[in-house]
């Protein structure tokens, strides 16, 4: 499994012009899961996001809280292309993936 993570003010996921998802202050995390992945690896990536220090703390000293400590928001997206392929020719190779 694999993780693309960035910190926002705010993010949302829109399809066809709908709105699918959206949250304020928090993670956009784009999420490559692989066809071997099992409940382990799903369990460390949830880990890791929900307590990966981004945020300064009321001292200001810089990544010292997480998104847990702050009730902030997560929204994962699926980025089935983070298991792509560019060993052979110029096509898409995600034969890993689970799309």
């Amino acid at each position: 499994m694999k993780a693309v993570v960035q910190r926002v003010l705010s993010g949302s996921v829109t399809v066809d012009g709908e709105m699918i998802s959206s949250i304020g202050k928090g993670i956009v995390a784009l999420i490559g899961i692989h066809r071997d992945d099992t409940a382990k690896e799903m369990e460390y990536i949830v880990r890791k996001l929900v307590n990966l220090r981004l945020w300064e703390d009321e001292k200001g000293r810089r990544w010292a809280k997480s998104a847990k400590d702050l009730n902030l928001e997560i929204l994962c997206v699926s980025q089935f292309t983070l298991y792509h392929t560019m060993k052979t020719g110029n096509g898409w190779r995600t034969f890993r993936t689970i799309l």
